[in-house]
C-alpha cells in the first residue's frame, strides 16, 4: 500500500503529530503503523531524501530523516563521540554524519570506571559545548542513568530538556524490548530517539562485565522493538559481527556498529579511542588513527625542560 493512499486502521495514530503548516516538512509524521503491524515509511524517509544533498556542504545540517535514508542509499555512516566545543568542531568540519555525547565523557573525561556516575545535568553541560560547535553532523545525546527508566513522563521531561538547553537533534538510550514504552512515548513527544542494543554499559553490574553479548535471539528482538516503537536507528555494541549483519538485514532503519563488525550501516568510536589519547590497552574493537598521547606527552616534556633550561619564553615570545 503506497504511503499516500493508506487509511488508517481503527486506533493508529500518526507517532509525530502533524507540524504546524508553512514551509518545509509540513508532515512531520515519521509513519502509521499498518493494521497487521508493519510500518508505512513516508518518502522522507526514503533514499529521495538524499537527493542533492551534499553530506560535505557546510551549508546544510543532517536531519534526522536524511541520517535514516542512508540506510537505504547504500551509504555508509560515521559517527564518533564529542564532550566539548574544540573537539566537536574538529569532527565536524571532517564530515562526519553524526555526532554522539557519549555518556563515556563519566570514563574518558571525567575518569570514573564506568558511565554510571555521570548526571543529566553533566550530560547537558557538556552538549551545549558541542551544539554551539557542530553545524553540519545530526547531533545526538545519551540519555544517563537513569533518566528514562522512571517512566514515560519522566523519560519525556528529562530528554525534553536536553533538546531545549542544548542544539541536539535526537536522544540515544540504552535498551530494545524493555524499553519500548518509553521510545514510543518520546517519538510520540517529537523527540527522535536512537536505540542502543548488545551489550549496554549501563547494566555493567548485571551483566557482570564488558563481554560480548551473544543472544542472538533476544538481540533481534529488541532490535525490531525499538523500531516498531519508532527510534529513527540503533547503535549495535559488542556483538558478533554475523548476528550483526542478520539484524541489519532485518531492520529498514540504519545500525551503527561498534564491535559488531563491517556488516552494520555505519560505525561509531570514541573520539580518545580513535586518537590514541588514552595510554594503556584499547578495547579490540577500536582502531587507533593516530598516537596523539605520545606527540601530548612529548610536547609538554619539552616545554617543561625549556622552561626548566630558561630556554621559555624566547625573544620571539617576549614583548617589548
Amino acid at each position: 500500500m503506497a504511503y499516500g493512499k493508506a487509511r488508517l486502521a481503527s486506533g493508529d495514530r500518526p507517532i509525530y503529530n502533524r507540524a504546524k503548516k508553512g514551509g518545509r516538512g509540513v508532515d512531520a509524521c515519521r509513519g502509521f503503523p499498518a493494521a497487521d503491524g508493519p510500518w508505512l515509511v513516508p518518502p522522507r524517509f526514503s533514499v529521495r531524501a538524499t537527493e542533492d544533498f551534499d553530506m560535505n556542504s557546510e551549508q546544510r545540517a543532517v536531519t534526522v530523516p536524511q541520517f535514516t535514508a542512508l540506510k537505504a542509499a547504500g551509504r555508509k555512516i560515521t559517527m564518533l563521540t564529542a564532550y566539548d566545543y574544540a573537539t566537536a568542531k574538529l569532527v565536524d568540519a571532517a564530515g562526519i554524519e553524526g555526532i554522539l555525547v557519549g555518556d563515556s565523557l563519566s570514563m574518558v573525561v571525567q575518569g570514573h570506571a564506568n558511565t554510571l556516575p555521570v548526571t543529566l545535568e553533566e550530560m547537558i553541560y557538556h552538549a551545549g559545548m558541542v551544539g554551539r560547535a557542530v553545524r553540519h553532523a545530526l547531533l545526538v545525546v545519551d540519555m544517563p542513568f537513569p533518566s528514562f527508566h522512571l517512566g514515560a513522563y519522566r523519560a519525556i521531561e528529562n530528554a525534553g530538556r536536553i533538546l531545549k538547553e542544548t542544539r541536539c537533534q535526537a536522544v540515544k538510550l540504552e535498551g530494545g524490548l524493555e524499553q519500548a514504552d518509553v521510545i514510543a512515548g518520546l517519538v510520540s513527544a517529537g523527540i527522535p530517539v536512537m536505540a542502543h542494543c548488545g551489550l549496554r554499559p549501563q547494566s555493567v553490574h548485571q551483566l557482570g562485565g564488558y563481554g560480548v553479548q551473544r543472544d542472538e535471539q533476544r538481540l533481534l528482538a529488541d532490535a525490531l522493538a525499538a523500531q516498531q516503537a519508532g527510534a529513527f536507528g540503533i547503535v549495535l555494541e559488542c556483538i558478533p559481527a554475523a548476528a550483526a549483519a542478520r539484524i541489519t538485514a532485518e531492520l529498514r532503519i540504519p545500525t551503527i556498529g561498534i564491535g559488531a563488525g563491517a556488516g552494520c550501516d555505519g560505525q561509531i568510536l570514541v573520539y580518545h579511542d580513535l586518537l590514541g589519547l588514552t595510554p594503556g590497552r584499547l578495547p579490540r574493537h577500536a582502531k587507533p588513527y593516530a598516537e596523539l598521547h605520545r606527540a601530548v606527552l612529548d610536547a609538554v616534556t619539552r616545554f617543561r625542560d625549556d622552561v626548566r633550561q630558561g630556554n621559555f619564553p624566547g625573544p620571539e615570545q617576549t614583548l617589548e
